[in-house]
């Protein structure tokens, strides 16, 4: 399986000639759906899901489909009939070849005066990846690749490392990093790698990985 960096939470993800890709939100390029096969989407906030992304994904490729939580899909699925699927917590799917398990319910805490919205994670092939979108999810089961929300509005640093600890993948690579300015990267790079027991890894956009 490879793994592509797209700017701020996207992934693609490549395996045995198909494509799965993962928030292709408005801080994203505006092709970074296209060529996809499948596209998961973990909340509607507008830097995770941004229509015009996934309508070029779904217009590129008329056998491409949507996955995604009721307040993402009810918003496209008049337009691509039969290509949008509702997903939540516990649900169990093949998209595009790869296995998906769904994995959490809430968009983490913000602020207590801003209402919270359904997230939901992606497992990826039994636990080859996991994508936890706006939330500090465990899945409960065992991770080799941990895509990690690593800077937000709804966390601090310590939260990230208990994280990281807590799941316990093989190696966490940082995504959720659009508002990280490169001065402030080296400490996150040095305090998660140092704290968080596992390897701490980054991908410039665009840049490639085999798992």
């Amino acid at each position: 399986m490879k793994l592509t960096k797209k700017s701020h939470a996207c992934v693609r993800l490549d395996k045995e000639g198909r494509t799965l890709v993962i928030d292709p939100g408005g801080f994203s390029e505006e092709d970074a759906a296209v060529g996809a096969d499948a596209v998961l989407v973990t909340h509607e906030h507008p830097d995770h899901f941004d229509e015009g992304r996934l309508r070029a994904a779904l217009e590129a490729n008329p056998a491409a489909g949507i996955w995604a939580p009721r307040s993402v899909a009810d918003r496209i699925a008049a337009a691509f009939p039969g290509r949008v699927h509702t997903v939540g917590h516990g649900d169990a799917f093949t998209a595009a070849g790869f296995e998906v398990e769904v994995h959490g319910e809430l968009h983490a805490v913000i602020h207590p005066d801003i209402p919270r919205i359904t997230n939901v994670g992606y497992l990826i092939d039994g636990g080859r990846v996991f994508h936890p979108g706006d939330a500090l999810t465990v899945p409960g089961r065992s991770v080799e690749t941990l895509m990690l929300p690593v800077m937000a509005p709804w966390s601090k640093i310590s939260e990230v490392i208990d994280y990281v600890r807590e799941v316990g993948p093989q190696r966490a690579y940082d995504v959720h990093d659009a508002l990280l300015t490169d001065l402030a990267r080296p400490i996150y790079d040095r305090q998660i790698g140092a704290l968080g027991g596992t390897d701490h890894l980054r991908l410039a956009p665009g840049a490639s990985a085999d798992l």
